[in-house]
């Protein structure tokens, strides 16, 4: 009776250990097959993503860009020594008024932003007070692209401020209230940049409001190369189209604005006024005096294919100057008589 009862002790006992140990066992078993499970869902769910990503990039690249004016009148077509991106180039020295370098410079196209040096010029020789508040409004607001803006409507700006961001940063909304707050409003505002056009003798340019986002302001390479001219007169101009960057109080924030246009920045470039623009239609945009090789230069960019190509473009007739100085330009005597000093 005594081995029995131990014997059945020890059986009752070791039941639930044996009964545990098994149990450990069964799970044991079942933890990898459930992480194989996991990793299985994760996996798919990665490749879905994967898959999905590669969709959405497939239907962005599958979204034709909308062709800029020069590209569907084909002046992309026409070659050049230096192999620019731009199908509209001109190069004129300032002081001599040779041309150096010209292509398809006389083909009216869209002039984006650049459309600001002209808005700038108005404001400029209109002495008007630069420490007068405007405020930005609903009127200011794009509806031509709906691009955005960093200035809130009831934003308060002086107009010296908004003059700068202007010409500097290329800011929208401030080259529309500059327009709006003119004496008599936008639409003497525009009349009187049609006029100052006409008057330096730009036969192929119009505008049809200030900030440049309308492909309604048009222009041609020579015409643009006479407004360079006449704004490099106006100190201001020079000043604020080549700052580096500005900051504006806007209520209780600091907004850091910056020049678009990077070689201001450069060592290699002594520039003394630019103005940047792009919109589709008109590609991008860049005009500039600057100083190559001991020549003060009037160089203007249109229609450049590209988001950094106007930028190359720049560099590729600088370094050409430079190798090149020696050499006589081509005498232009339309553009002599029209190009201020």
């Amino acid at each position: 009776m005594t081995a029995l009862t131990a014997g059945a002790l020890f059986a009752v006992s070791a039941s639930p250990t044996a009964a545990w140990a098994q149990n450990k066992t069964a799970a044991a078993s079942k933890r990898p097959a459930a992480s194989a499970v996991k990793t299985a869902q994760k996996s798919k769910a990665r490749v879905k993503k994967t898959t999905k990503k590669r969709v959405l990039v497939s239907a962005q690249k599958a979204v034709p860009m909308r062709a800029s004016y020069g590209q569907m009148a084909g002046l992309h077509a026409a070659s050049d020594p230096l192999d620019l991106r731009s199908s509209v180039a001109l190069v004129i020295d300032q002081d001599t008024r040779e041309v150096l370098f010209r292509k398809n410079d006389h083909a009216v196209l869209p002039i984006a932003s650049l459309t600001k040096l002209m808005t700038g010029l108005v404001i400029s020789e209109a002495h008007l007070s630069m420490s007068e508040m405007i405020a930005i409004t609903q009127a200011d607001v794009d509806t031509e692209k709906g691009s955005s803006s960093r200035l809130a409507v009831g934003t308060v700006l002086s107009r010296g401020d908004l003059l700068h961001l202007a010409l500097m940063s290329s800011e929208n909304r401030a080259a529309h209230a500059l327009g709006r707050s003119f004496p008599g409003g936008l639409d003497t505002f525009v009349s009187r940049m049609n006029a100052r056009a006409q008057a330096l003798g730009m036969s192929d340019t119009r505008y049809v409001e200030p900030t440049g986002l309308s492909s309604r302001n048009q222009s041609s390479a020579s015409d643009l190369a006479v407004l360079v001219g006449a704004a490099y007169k106006e100190p201001v101009l020079r000043e604020l189209s080549t700052s580096h960057g500005r900051e504006i109080e806007v209520g209780r924030r600091t907004l850091q604005y910056n020049n678009t246009n990077r070689l201001v920045k450069s060592a290699e470039w002594d520039i003394g006024l630019q103005k940047t623009g792009y919109i589709s239609e008109a590609g991008q945009c860049l005009v500039m005096q600057a100083q190559v090789a001991g020549r003060k230069l009037i160089m203007v960019f249109l229609d450049s294919a590209g988001k950094l190509s106007r930028i190359a473009d720049a560099e590729r007739v600088r370094r050409w100057v430079e190798k090149s100085s020696g050499a006589p330009g081509v005498r232009h005597s339309a553009l002599a008589d029209r190009l201020p000093g």
